[in-house]
């Protein structure tokens, strides 16, 4: 219902996604909730996007995720 910023799949299905974009004129369903990813795996019957926990010492407060992308080693 509210969407996402953003999405990248991997070669392995895996899918990251970005959400909780705050930008003037934008509407935001959760106006005082921080930013998240969340990850997919494509793979499974049923995928449902999991929340992903970051971090102790980020600064949650200001997370504004704008896109999302990925490196492959």
């Amino acid at each position: 219902e509210a969407g996402s910023e953003d999405i990248d799949v991997l070669p392995n299905g895996l899918a990251f996604i970005s959400s909780g974009l705050k930008y003037p004129g934008l509407k935001s369903f959760a106006p005082d909730k921080p930013g998240e990813i969340f990850l997919m795996d494509l793979n499974e019957d049923n995928p449902r996007a999991v929340e992903l926990r970051i971090s102790r010492g980020f600064d949650l407060a200001s997370f504004n995720p704008h896109g999302i992308s990925t490196y492959v080693d």
